[in-house]
């Protein structure tokens, strides 16, 4: 069966809505698997498997006012221009004080984002790799560079990458002399999910936060449709917790490398419904603070 183009619950006008959902179906430097230009039609058709109102936080999200702008054409573009299109359609969002939610596509499109956003925010970065080379297959803006572009624009104090558990030895190395802060996945099984949540949020203090999502973050037993996959991750609840902890904070989030051909719809499934409790409980905590 085939259901709208559009997300689920998304029946607002752009001009009256405060989230405006964007799509960005790019994957041209993509290394492991391919197909995540597909993700976002995917992650759309399964957010009409959900109900409107959330059991877990008592939102509904027909009360939100929740905008699908589509997607961006970015078939015929390079890696630099898809980025550069992605910061400006961010700047008109910000510029009309809309809250944006993008859904890749593959992580490269993620810096755009964030250049969009004055270079004093913070960026949370749930990801079982590093990203952090400074090129990789000759090209500067490839998804296993994603950080050390965020880190272009601003402090690399003001970043935190969360479930790390994939990393080239020197890109490692690296890391830790400039300074970025990590958990591995490894920590985090050891030493308990609160105490992640607890240094994290010690780190970043009371900053607005960017949150990007790479699903495979979460082991691939629960989101095998990913285009790097990683054992020994996180899980959903995880996830949620993460969500809980600081959506008060953020100021829009990313949900990145669903590559839907490597599954049954489980991974655009579980990233549609992460999309629908980062909206809700975004909303919530922003009736709680007016």
């Amino acid at each position: 069966m085939v259901f709208p183009d559009y997300f689920a619950d998304a029946e607002s006008d752009f001009d009256e809505a405060d989230f405006v959902i964007v799509g960005v179906p790019y994957g041209k430097t993509s290394s492991f698997r391919h197909g995540v230009d597909k993700a976002p039609r995917e992650i759309r058709q399964a957010s009409w498997n959900f109900e409107a109102y959330d059991l877990r936080t008592g939102v509904d999200l027909k009360k939100i006012k929740l905008h699908d702008y589509g997607n961006l054409d970015v078939k015929n573009l390079n890696t630099k221009e898809t980025v550069e299109k992605v910061r400006d359609f961010t700047c008109k969002l910000l510029a009309k004080n809309k809250f944006p939610i993008v859904i890749g596509g593959e992580h490269s499109i993620t810096p755009g984002v964030v250049k969009a956003y004055p270079n004093d925010i913070a960026v949370l970065s749930l990801d079982a790799h590093m990203d952090f080379r400074e090129q990789y297959e000759n090209n500067v803006n490839n998804h296993a560079c994603v950080i050390r572009r965020i880190a272009d624009h601003i402090d690399i104090k003001n970043i935190a990458v969360i479930g790390v558990r994939s990393a080239e030895k020197e890109e490692y190395e690296h890391a830790q002399k400039a300074g970025l802060f990590f958990v591995d996945a490894f920590s985090i099984n050891k030493n308990g999910f609160s105490e992640t949540i607890k240094e994290t949020k010690e780190h970043l203090m009371d900053k607005k936060i960017y949150l990007t999502l790479d699903v495979d973050v979460i082991d691939p037993g629960y989101a095998p449709g990913t285009s790097t996959p990683e054992p020994f991750g996180l899980d959903p609840f995880d996830i949620l917790e993460f969500i809980d902890a600081f959506s008060s904070q953020l100021i829009g989030f990313d949900i990145v490398e669903v590559c839907p051909a490597y599954d049954r719809g489980e991974t655009s499934i579980l990233a549609a419904k992460l999309i629908r409790s980062i909206v809700g409980a975004v909303w919530s905590k922003s009736l709680a603070i007016s």
